[in-house]
C-alpha cells in the first residue's frame, strides 16, 4: 500500500510539474502547479508529517497559487500571448549548455553516491526533542530548524517570490501607444 501511495503521489508531482512547463495557458499552468503541490502534500502525509502537509496545502496551494492567479487575472493575460523578445541571440544556446551541464552533474552525483554510500548520521537535537515530546515537538523542531539553521534560505525564497511577481507584471504589461516593447520607453 505504501508503494502504491508513493507511486500515485509521484505521478501527481511529475505530471503537474510537466504541466507547469508545457502548458501555454497561464491559468492551466497554475492549476498544474496546484496538482504538484497536492502530490507533495500526499508524500508528506505518507511520511507522517501531517503538519507539513497542512502547511503545503494552506500556504502554497492556497495562498501562493491564489496570488499567482490573482496577478494573472489582474493583468489580463489569461490567454497565451506572443512575447517574442530576445535581445541576446546567445541566450538559448547558453541555457541549453547550462541545463545539459546541470543534468550531467546530477547524473555524476547519483553514480558517485552509489559507489560511496553516505554514512549513517546520528539524529540532530531537534529530532531528539521531537521524539521526546509527542505533543508539539515536531512544530518546535521545525520552527527551530527554519528560523535558525535555514533562515537565510527562507528569506531568499520570499525575495524570489516577490521578484517573480514583479517580473510577471513587467513581462505581461502591454506597451502604451508609442512605447517600445523591449525598453518601455517612447520611440
Amino acid at each position: 500500500m505504501e508503494l502504491f501511495v508513493f507511486a500515485v503521489a509521484g505521478l501527481m508531482v511529475l505530471g503537474g510539474a510537466v504541466g507547469v512547463v508545457v502548458r501555454t495557458h497561464p491559468v492551466h499552468a497554475a492549476l498544474s502547479l496546484v496538482l504538484t503541490l497536492f502530490g507533495i502534500a500526499v508524500l508528506f502525509v505518507a511520511q507522517d508529517a501531517q503538519f507539513l502537509a497542512a502547511v503545503e496545502v494552506i500556504v502554497y496551494a492556497g495562498a501562493i497559487v491564489v496570488l499567482f492567479l490573482f496577478v494573472i487575472m489582474l493583468l489580463g493575460i489569461d490567454q497565451a500571448e506572443n512575447l517574442h523578445v530576445e535581445p541576446f541571440k546567445i541566450q538559448r544556446p547558453v541555457a541549453i549548455a547550462v541545463g545539459a551541464g546541470l543534468v550531467s552533474l546530477l547524473g555524476l552525483a547519483v553514480i558517485a553516491s552509489r559507489e560511496h554510500p553516505v554514512p549513517v548520521v546520528t539524529p540532530s537535537q531537534a529530532v531528539t526533542d521531537a521524539a521526546l515530546d509527542p505533543h508539539d515537538g515536531n512544530i518546535r523542531a521545525l520552527a527551530r530548524d527554519v528560523f535558525s539553521d535555514h533562515v537565510l534560505a527562507f528569506e531568499l525564497t520570499s525575495v524570489l517570490l516577490v521578484i517573480a511577481v514583479v517580473g510577471t507584471v513587467i513581462l505581461a504589461r502591454k506597451p502604451r501607444k508609442g512605447e517600445s516593447y523591449v525598453t518601455g520607453s517612447a520611440q
